[in-house]
């Protein structure tokens, strides 16, 4: 059986996917440069402190919270660690079903998030929303979550 040829990219395709391929690669490192400049913590410990921020009762599963952040289950647990030693968030099982383990934001990791926010915020709307009409805004939220769902977007937030 013979290979079909690849569907190669089209000049103007081409130049899409590199201006997406930059913003794939300095969008996530501007992001955690401020982050750890002016809150000593990565993007990804502000996406697991954030995510339990907006949570019912601060409180969620961590297989939840790892779809939230966007990170595999053992990058979370690895991360949850370091915000528990630091007494931001604490661990524990699920009352509903012990199979689970739960993770909580504390007081402290609350105050946390509501001293990083501000700067972060600053951040995504400086470098991905002002330079966007209110249109372009609503493009590109439409698109990311086309995106997302052809990267397995089952489960993840999308909205």
């Amino acid at each position: 059986m013979e290979t079909p040829e690849p569907r190669w990219l089209t000049d103007d395709e081409t130049q899409c996917w590199l201006v997406l391929a930059g913003v794939l690669v300095r969008l996530p490192a501007e992001l955690d440069a401020q982050l750890q400049r002016d809150a000593g913590i990565s993007h990804f410990e502000y996406q697991v402190l954030s995510g339990l921020s907006e949570a019912p009762g601060r409180t969620l599963r961590m297989s939840e919270l790892a779809m939230f952040a966007n990170g595999s289950l053992s990058r979370l647990s690895h991360v949850a660690k370091r915000l528990e030693d630091r007494g931001w968030l604490r661990r524990e099982p699920d009352p509903d079903n012990v199979r689970f383990t739960v993770a909580t934001l504390t007081d402290a990791g609350w105050e946390k998030v509501v001293d990083s926010a501000p700067g972060h915020v600053a951040t995504v709307r400086r470098m991905v929303l002002d330079p966007l009409t209110r249109s372009q805004v609503r493009q590109l939220h439409e698109i990311g979550r086309r995106i997302l769902a052809a990267t397995d977007g089952a489960g993840r937030p999308l909205s």
